[in-house]
């Protein structure tokens, strides 16, 4: 984990560590961490940290008129050593379902539809194969898994029961919705299809609903390149899927703990990362490196 002796440091994820420097704020760092199945690889990705906090705050600038976010800087009161992938944020209580938006038929929701014909019980028409394009992009909440534990898919009732609240329940769905629909149809501008992804909300002191944590990442969204899709098999990402793949094809069973890397795995991961960074936004990445620097 990141190590800042003069921060409390409260919490640590498969990614973020988080720290608390007082005033009803948070520190939130993207590590260069990255899991597989949960489990976190010794080995990191360089650079990964960055290119998540950097992609975050692109998008967060992009819907401020949509939803209020948690950000308050990126440069001011984020510690030297982590400029770039740190970020200085307001607190929130977060509500306690991950909120997933999913515009094609793919991964767990895959393995749901070909099993039942549904995903989180919503019913779809019949005949979709893998990477299908859904009629309609939908809904599909799960639960927050600890480190080490699998997010758990539930449906839009059950995720109203989680949360206490249908009412707005009801107007968190709406607004994932809507932000992914307009998020997709930026990206589909430049290349790229924006498959699935997830938010998560939490209310500010003034009781106001906010977006926080990552938004519309390669590690929290899948992204495909749209001049090499083709439904019914699946699809390359701009995202970790190399070490995925990688892992997968190495015989390790996917529990604790996750084998290093090697070096050109890391090396085309990142080079993924970086790729997703500079066509979503349009700039060189060292753009964001000198727009945070010290």
């Amino acid at each position: 984990m990141t190590a800042l002796s003069d921060i409390p440091l409260i919490a640590s994820g498969k990614v973020r560590d988080i720290y608390d420097p007082g005033e009803e704020r948070l520190l939130l760092v993207a590590s260069n961490r990255v899991s597989t199945f949960d489990a976190v690889h010794p080995t990191e990705i360089e650079g990964k940290g960055a290119v998540l906090t950097a992609i975050s705050d692109f998008w967060f600038k992009r819907f401020a008129g949509l939803v209020q976010n948690h950000t308050i800087s990126v440069t001011e009161g984020v510690p030297d050593e982590v400029r770039g992938r740190g970020v200085l944020v307001h607190k929130l209580e977060m509500l306690p379902v991950e909120c997933v938006v999913r515009g094609y038929l793919a991964g767990s929701g895959w393995a749901e539809y070909q099993q039942s014909g549904t995903v989180c019980g919503v019913p779809l028409p019949e005949g979709l194969q893998e990477s299908s394009q859904l009629p309609e992009p939908i809904f599909t909440p799960a639960t927050k898994a600890d480190v080490g534990d699998h997010d758990e898919n539930i449906d839009f009732d059950t995720a109203c029961g989680v949360v206490g609240d249908r009412d707005l329940m009801t107007k968190v769905r709406d607004l994932s919705i809507e932000i992914y629909k307009q998020a997709a149809a930026y990206a589909a501008e430049r290349g790229i299809i924006l498959a699935d992804t997830k938010f998560e909300f939490g209310m500010d002191e003034d009781g106001t609903l906010t977006i926080g944590d990552e938004v519309l990442t390669p590690d929290s969204s899948r992204f495909w390149p749209a001049d090499d899709y083709e439904a019914g098999r699946g699809q390359a990402s701009f995202d970790k899927q190399i070490v995925r793949d990688w892992a997968t094809s190495t015989g390790w069973d996917k529990k604790a703990p996750a084998p290093e890397i090697p070096a050109e795995i890391v090396s085309a991961t990142r080079a993924r990362y970086l790729e997703a960074y500079e066509l979503l936004t349009g700039e060189p990445f060292s753009a964001w490196l000198e727009r945070t620097a010290a």
